[in-house]
């Protein structure tokens, strides 16, 4: 265990996750994630194994089979996970969004039919808000919901949805304008629905159509797709949480979720990135002595894993926060915020210190220089987290003259 992002205050169950999960990693995850992370294939072995560790359970109630365990104690899974390969963290994201707004917003019939198999594995979860033409304005949102009957039919298409060729399960955020007159603010006329469907690709129900993976510079192994919704019945009771007009709060408060998750992801790459800079700047030499005794190299080694120890640290208090009941957008936004910068400067650091070699595919670094960009735009760009930031800090610290 390095010296670097401890966290202070865990229980003995905590560790004893976090160490399984850490040697997990270690043995399963980072010998082979270069390599299929190169193939683009999906880690079916790795997701098994996971599976069998009961990690897609961790945060859903021991009453629906789960470990019933804490944002914090995913946040430092996932964190652990990202440092051997960030695509996996991916995989268990989405679904974990999903089982959280199960659990938090939906029916007693949802939670029974749709968590105990959430909580094994055997359902997995993804959940779908953007559009091709709407990026982070989820106001804009265009997919509709029309009522017939005891059903709705759904129509619009959707992208960006991770996990949405092996998922069985999608949350999906639609406009359904029912029992909300004309010139009701759009938040307040939009709907999540739980859609059930085959894994795979192409038409995987009627009505429901998932195209293709989305071929992608990093972030590879999970399928990223586009859905297309095209007279889609769905019935009633899969509305989450059985009412109309409440998913974009749903939503939002599964994203918040979510921006704890992409910033423990930036946390486990930049600490996987300052092990791999440390590490080679010990073995390469020039000019008679390593590298690491050059002072350019060990300022930027000191730059590094300040920064991963600062992401940490903002990482778990967001977590913590959210966990006590109280708001934490400020937080998770912050945290989202730095962890991925940062995570994008560590990432290039260590990759400089690799010089020439970091340009290789043979080097891991190669690997990661690809896939910290995606942390920079995925559940909201830099940009909209500090919109977040600047309006939360506006409310806190409201001028009273």
């Amino acid at each position: 265990m390095s010296r670097l992002a401890q966290t202070h205050g865990l229980t003995d169950v905590q560790q004893e996750i976090l160490s399984t999960v850490r040697d997990f990693v270690d043995k399963e995850i980072i010998p082979v994630a270069t390599e299929l992370e190169h193939r683009d294939e999906y880690p079916q072995q790795i997701v098994d194994g996971l599976k069998e560790l009961g990690l897609f359970g961790l945060m859903i109630p021991e009453e629906y089979g789960g470990l019933g365990e804490s944002l914090l104690t995913y946040a430092l899974c996932v964190e652990e996970i990202a440092r051997g390969w960030m695509s996996v963290s991916g995989i268990i994201n989405t679904h974990f969004i999903v089982a959280y707004m199960l659990k938090q917003h939906g029916t007693q019939e949802q939670k029974d039919h749709f968590l105990p198999r959430m909580a094994a594995g055997d359902i997995r979860g993804a959940f779908s808000m953007s559009e091709p033409a709407l990026g982070s304005d989820v106001s804009a949102i265009s997919s509709k919901a029309v009522k017939d009957g005891d059903e709705y039919v759904l129509t619009g298409q959707k992208m960006w949805l991770t996990n949405g060729g092996t998922s069985s399960l999608v949350a999906v955020l639609v406009r359904s304008d029912e029992g909300h007159p004309e010139g009701t603010a759009p938040h307040r006329s939009m709907t999540t629905f739980l859609v059930e469907k085959e894994p795979g690709f192409g038409e995987v129900r009627p009505g429901l159509t998932i195209p293709g993976k989305i071929d992608k510079m990093g972030y590879k192994g999970v399928d990223t797709t586009e859905l297309i919704m095209d007279g889609l019945r769905i019935p009633a009771d899969r509305v989450l949480g059985g009412v109309t007009g409440r998913g974009f709060y749903q939503m939002m408060d599964g994203v918040e979720v979510g921006r704890v998750n992409v910033a423990a992801r930036g946390c486990g790459v930049a600490q996987r990135a300052f092990e791999l800079g440390v590490r080679y700047a010990q073995q390469r030499s020039t000019f008679g002595k390593p590298i690491a005794q050059h002072q350019a190299i060990q300022f930027k080694l000191a730059e590094m894993a300040t920064k991963v120890e600062a992401a940490h640290a903002m990482m778990v208090n967001a977590a913590r926060k959210k966990d006590s009941g109280q708001r934490n957008d400020l937080e998770a936004g912050m945290a989202k915020y730095l962890a991925s910068e940062y995570c994008k400067e560590v990432v290039e650091d260590a990759f400089r210190i690799h010089g020439g070699y970091g340009f290789s595919k043979e080097y891991e670094i190669e690997r990661l220089y690809r896939e910290a960009p995606m942390l920079l735009i995925g559940e909201g760009t830099a940009e909209i987290q500090k919109m977040i930031i600047g309006r939360r800090l506006l409310e806190e610290y409201r001028f009273q003259g």
